[in-house]
């Protein structure tokens, strides 16, 4: 039993003295003009689509929910955010090649039909960022009619 206090004592120790680790928010209050709202006329709707869906992840401004501060789930946020800006930033869609847009218009339209984006496990918390099929339809015309503008 005495063993089990010591390692109960270490652990609650431990989560206690992680807590005081950093992380680097993603966080700006800089809409730069390379944003893809910026460089593309969205209708409203899609745009708040958009941001509720995707911006988080994919541009260089995350609304943090409360658990953000307990670690390591901070951790986890921090590396899942690093890694969806990695794949696509909406911040610097500007800045790409229009080779680059076109794989990724495709790539946006590939994870939205095949329901791989938003991630489930970011629809179980954010309820508001699942797509429905209409909020899909409006995303993948958008999609579609970027790449054929990029075509011409």
């Amino acid at each position: 039993m005495k063993v089990l206090k010591i390692i109960v004592l270490v652990v609650l120790l431990g989560f206690v003295g992680i807590q005081f680790v950093p992380t680097d928010p993603n966080l700006s209050d800089v809409v730069p003009d390379t944003d893809f709202m910026s460089v593309n006329q969205v209708a409203k709707d899609i745009e708040h689509d958009l941001r509720v869906s995707c911006y988080d992840c994919h541009s260089n401004n995350t609304q943090y929910p409360w658990y953000n501060k307990v670690q390591p789930i901070a951790w986890f946020l921090e590396e899942h955010i690093k890694e969806g800006k990695e794949e696509l930033n909406f911040n610097e869609w500007g800045d790409y090649s229009d080779r680059r847009k076109r794989s990724k218009l495709m790539s946006i339209a590939s994870q939205i039909e095949d329901d791989k984006m938003p991630l489930s496990s970011y629809t179980l918390i954010h309820k508001d960022a699942k797509l429905s099929v209409e909020e899909k339809e409006r995303i993948l015309t958008l999609v579609n009619d970027l790449m054929e503008e990029l075509d011409n």
